[in-house]
């Protein structure tokens, strides 16, 4: 509830930051979440490249009215990190892709829920496959759906989102945005056309029929309650040791781990070491999620502060 976030943020005299590197959409239909300066932002970094159709790299800082007095020193604080020698190329791709937005934007984006929502219905049509969309919304912590992201459920088939990942990738040549351990995610954007959907559509059946399994029944939970026992801070800082996998149960992490995507810390530095973690932890290594955040790339050894 982006909104209600920025009125008290405002209310405390704080400014709005919104990460909005998937929004550039937003602004385009009313069918979609509420875009960051609508919802009140003091300034809103939207990745032009990822579902506008400029090139990779590109992107855009907007800033609202409250920061117009401030601009001349977001400025200046821009130069001490940008480079001088800025791509051309980039910034020409930008004014492209912001005329053919405002000229088009509209158009080009309902198309696009379109596509999405007609992906939704076939491939829940082959079974075993649940490609889930605005009806999981409750308000609260599912707030909103963005209708050209097709997110599919697919513990259904047997196969891990990994897996189908994989596959998509490999045997079908199709490259979605990330597989993660019951679900993948492929994002529809202007670049999008009749068969490429039809495409996926048919090799996710495909999929299904040749590699689907029984239903899988050895999920563990997504969520774990963390058991913190210093400050990340404190525990970053503090004297630490490699201790492998299997024996670091009751040590505190001075390291995060996490599968990436969608990124989100498995353990978090100051917290200790549980069953459920190191079970999560095996469980996503077994389905070939990749792991991030250790010194140790493998996850054989993790690192936890000395005792």
């Amino acid at each position: 509830d982006l909104q209600t976030m920025a009125d008290l943020a405002h209310a405390a005299g704080m400014r709005v930051l919104v990460d909005e590197a998937h929004g550039t959409h937003f602004y385009f239909s009313e069918e979609l979440p509420l875009s960051g300066m609508e919802a009140g932002a003091d300034m809103s970094a939207v990745s032009l490249h990822k579902t506008g159709g400029s090139l990779t790299q590109s992107s855009l800082l907007f800033l609202g009215p409250r920061m117009k007095e401030e601009r001349g020193y977001v400025g200046q604080i821009i130069n001490l990190t940008q480079t001088t020698s800025a791509s051309y190329l980039l910034l020409t791709s930008l004014d492209i892709t912001r005329r053919n937005l405002a000229l088009r934007g509209r158009s080009i984006y309902q198309r696009v829920i379109e596509y999405a929502d007609y992906a939704r219905k076939e491939i829940n049509a082959i079974g075993g496959y649940d490609a889930f969309g605005s009806e999981k919304c409750d308000g609260k912590a599912f707030f909103a759906f963005d209708l050209c992201k097709l997110p599919v459920h697919t513990r259904g088939t047997g196969l891990s989102g990994v897996e189908v990942y994989d596959m998509l990738r490999d045997d079908y040549d199709i490259q979605i945005e990330f597989g993660d351990l019951h679900n993948f995610l492929a994002i529809l954007s202007v670049g999008d056309r009749p068969v490429g959907i039809e495409r996926l559509i048919a090799a996710l059946a495909d999929i299904g029929f040749t590699h689907g399994r029984e239903p899988a029944t050895d999920l563990v939970s997504e969520y774990i309650t963390p058991c913190v026992a210093m400050t990340p801070a404190e525990a970053f800082y503090a004297p630490s040791e490699s201790q492998p996998f299997e024996s670091c149960l009751g040590r505190i992490s001075s390291e995060s781990v996490m599968c990436y995507p969608p990124g989100i810390p498995i353990l978090a530095p100051g917290e200790c070491v549980t069953k459920e973690a190191l079970e999560y932890i095996r469980y996503a290594k077994e389905m070939g999620s990749k792991m991030t955040g250790t010194e140790d790339p493998a996850v054989e050894y993790l690192q936890v502060v000395l005792e």
